[in-house]
């Protein structure tokens, strides 16, 4: 199974999109006379239109804020893409004396070009606005990565709509036994994933892109975490769940024909784009102290 089987097309895409899209002003990312707020990073100059018209159905205020983002926090995101929450993150941590681990896809692999050409988008993307981004560290992760950050060090770990992916290539756990080890104790682990109707039998490849609430919540704790609480900031009922091209028929990415087909130019998206964004769990768990 491709390690990125799920998503290569779409974080490409998105990656090499960075270069082609206008370009947002960098702007300082501390205010003068105080440091920048979350709410301002959100706010920022820096962010695309489209990125923020996502804030809707993604509430990153929110969702950070139920995780427990602090000023100064050492941070990990796993598989950041093309870098949406990125974009909040590096800024805020860079101007309150934070630190951000970005773990890549892991650009090394021979059977996976699309990788490295995903990891150097990314890093122009963060050259190019050094000052507002700061010294974000690029690690990496996949079958044979090794620590996303140094042990013990992460106030908070983010798995951002990748579990289905990681769940697909078969490196699911190791994302999880790697999140333990990057964090401190009391450290926080949060999860934002596509969420399947519960009851029944997972699909363990999650080939649809939904995944049960109950089992993250298993191999999360397998992997020694506490369950802390969960949160339905990102739940939106409307989605069935039941799409032509699974999670993918929807925003953003709005597939109109299977995996590796052309697109479907007779293809109605008004139903899918109604519904908008999926349903998504939204977890807070916990290393133990």
């Amino acid at each position: 199974m491709s390690l990125i089987h799920l998503s290569r097309r779409g974080l490409l895409s998105g990656a090499l999109a960075l270069s082609a899209c206008g370009r947002a002003p960098e702007e300082a990312p501390k205010p003068k006379g105080k440091a920048l707020t979350l709410e301002a990073a959100v706010a920022g100059a820096w962010r695309t239109p489209q990125d923020k018209a996502r804030d809707a159905w993604r509430h990153p205020v929110e969702t950070l804020n139920f995780w427990g983002l602090k000023p100064g926090a050492t941070v990990v995101e796993f598989w950041p893409g093309a870098g949406w929450y990125t974009d909040i993150l590096a800024p805020f941590l860079a101007a309150t004396g934070g630190k951000l681990y970005a773990a890549n896809l892991q650009a090394d692999d021979p059977g996976e070009p699309a990788a490295a050409e995903i990891v150097a988008a990314y890093r122009r993307k963060l050259r190019e606005k050094a000052k507002l981004y700061g010294d974000v560290e690029i690690t990496a992760f996949g079958p044979t990565s090794g620590p996303a950050a140094p042990a013990d060090s992460a106030d908070l770990v983010l798995f951002l709509r990748n579990l289905h992916n990681w769940m697909a290539a078969g490196i699911a756990e190791k994302a999880f036994h790697d999140a333990f080890a990057a964090l401190k104790p009391g450290g926080v682990l949060g999860i934002e994933e596509h969420r399947a109707d519960p009851g029944g039998v997972p699909d363990l490849l999650a080939a649809d892109g939904y995944v049960q609430q109950a089992y993250v919540i298993q191999m999360a704790k397998e992997a020694g975490f506490i369950l802390d609480k969960t949160s339905e900031i990102n739940a939106n009922p409307k989605d069935t769940k039941d799409h032509p091209f699974g999670v993918w028929t929807l925003p953003p990415v709005r597939r109109s024909s299977p995996r590796g087909q052309p697109e479907d130019p007779t293809f109605d998206h008004t139903k899918y784009d109604a519904i908008g964004e999926s349903d998504r769990m939204t977890l807070r768990l916990l290393k133990p102290t």
